[in-house]
This record gives C-alpha cells, structure tokens and sequence, in this order.
C-alpha cells in the first residue's frame, strides 16, 4: 500500500515560496510513490483544522511545506496521534527544518519517504505547544518588526529589525520563576528554548535538545546599545553565552510576567505575558534523517 502524505501548504511563506514548491515537492513525493492530498487552507484556522482531518483521516504521515509558523499547526495536529511529522522547508526562518538538519526542501521530501521516527519535546504555554522557542522582550518587538517588512525576503530582514528596534527599545522589570524559584531582574530579553535557534538560525538557547525533557532559558541583562551591537553577531554561534550580560538556566516549568511584553513562539504572537510554559517530553513524533542527529537536534 503506498504511504499516505498529507501535505500541508502555506502558500504565501517565504514571500511565495511555499506556492512556488508545491508542484515540485508533490510530484517528487508521488514520484517517490506515496499518494499525496495537497492541503491549503483560506487562514491559519482552516489550515489546521485540514490537518485534523487529514489526521483523524489516517494519514501515514503530516508534511508541512511553508515556515515555523505552519509547523506549529502541523505539530499541534499530529501530537498524541502518533502521526509523524515531517518538515519541507519553504518560509522565512525555518528554524524547526534546522532543528531536524533540513534545508533543502527537495532533499527534505526524501526524509518524508525514508526518514527516521524521532520522538521530540514539546514546549506548551497557554493551551498551545511550540517546537522551537518562545520568546519576550526584545526579541519579540523584532519578530514583530521583521513579519512587517517587505523586504528584503528571508531572515535577512531579522538583522534589519534588530537595529530598527535598538533605538527605541528599553530594559523591561520582569518577574521570572524558573522551576518555582522566582527571579526578579530588568532584562532586555528572556527565551525559552526547546531547541536551540529562532529567527532565521539565531542560537539563543546553543545548549537546548529537544529530546532531553528540559526547557532551555537565555536572559539578557541591560547592556549599552555599542556592546549590544558587539555581541548580537556572537548569537548566530551560539557564543554570547558566558557573557557577563547572559544569564542561563535550565527548568520543566517556567513562568514569565513583564508590563506590556507579548509572547512569541514559533514566530507566531502567544498572547500578552505572564505565560506558564512547561514541556511535554516526546510528545511529538517527527520524521528525520537517517543517520545521527544534528547537534541539538
């Protein structure tokens, strides 16, 4: 019996990309012999619920074709199900697709036909749950900013929402309770990691496995704006932490409170703080590629 793929379309993520690469990915994954059913949705709603369907449906597995905000929807329909999720990246970050040691999205269609069940963790803060991080501070006025740009396409408009939002953003008092012991500092950024990067491959969290049952959490302390533009280069290695700036913790449950900060995750608004976030250890099933898996991945 052939393998049954539901393939889950954003067709406006990366600027048009996921539109542009339907045909191709369909075609490659019928090619390969699976019998594929293109889903497209009118909002993020309708997306999700066709991938209920296509869940409830018994589907051999969920292939989310667009960004890590379509991701989220695919994850939150497969979970509990047992339905592998597979990933072909196609938006802005694809930080889940990097997490899984994917960026070519037509070698990812070869891990939607021979990959590997990998059990992952889960993040879940409101009712929802997140693969890659949740973010406040900073780094969500900068989401914000980026998902309003036009231009330029992919995350090279992340660096540019950076400086923009440097001029004007201030350090915020937050309160933060890491696994009961509460924490109050002003901070200028708090991210809680399942996995290790956001916004286009910035390792926020270097050290977070999605498969070790733990919540990885980064704080930026209050800095000058000329250190600050010193050590933003450093996160896409992963190498601000130890600075005297970043403070790291490890925890299952974490509570973040903030005046008129917004949660993100996933790239996606959460809701105003506070958030309760804790983890759901190898709550999601995903495809992967065979072989070993990429560091914190």
């Amino acid at each position: 019996m052939p393998l049954r793929v539901a393939l889950l379309v954003n067709p406006t993520a990366g600027g048009g990309r996921g539109q542009r690469l339907t045909a191709a990915v369909r075609d490659r994954l019928r090619a390969g012999g699976a019998h594929v059913d293109v889903l497209v949705g009118d909002d993020a709603a309708g997306a999700a619920e066709l991938a209920r369907q296509a869940v409830a449906g018994g589907v051999d597995a969920l292939a989310a074709l667009g960004g890590d905000g379509l991701v989220n929807l695919a994850a939150t329909a497969v979970l509990g199900t047992g339905v592998p999720l597979a990933v072909v990246p196609a938006g802005t970050g694809n930080d889940a697709a990097r997490m899984l040691g994917l960026a070519d999205p037509l070698s990812a269609v070869d891990v939607v036909l021979h990959g590997r069940r990998r059990a992952l963790d889960v993040g879940r803060v409101g009712g929802r749950v997140f693969v890659t991080v949740l973010s406040s501070g900073f780094d969500a006025r900068v989401t914000e900013r980026a998902n309003a740009l036009t231009w330029p396409r992919g995350a090279a408009r992340y660096p540019l929402a950076v400086l923009a939002e440097l001029r004007v953003f201030r350090p915020v008092p937050y309160d933060v309770v890491i696994d009961g012991v509460p924490l109050h500092l002003p901070a200028m950024l708090v991210a809680v990691g399942n996995s290790r990067s956001y916004g286009g491959g910035m390792l926020v969290c270097p050290d977070a496995d999605p498969t070790d049952g733990l919540l990885d959490v980064t704080v930026l302390t209050p800095l000058p704006t000329a250190r600050f533009l010193r050590l933003f280069p450093s996160v896409y290695r992963g190498r601000h932490v130890g600075r005297p700036e970043v403070r790291t913790f490890r925890a299952r449950t974490v509570r973040l409170e903030a005046p008129a900060m917004t949660a993100y995750a996933d790239g996606e608004p959460v809701g105003p703080l506070p958030v309760e976030v804790d983890v759901l250890p190898g709550a999601l099933t995903v495809l992967a590629p065979q072989g070993p898996a990429p560091a914190g991945g």
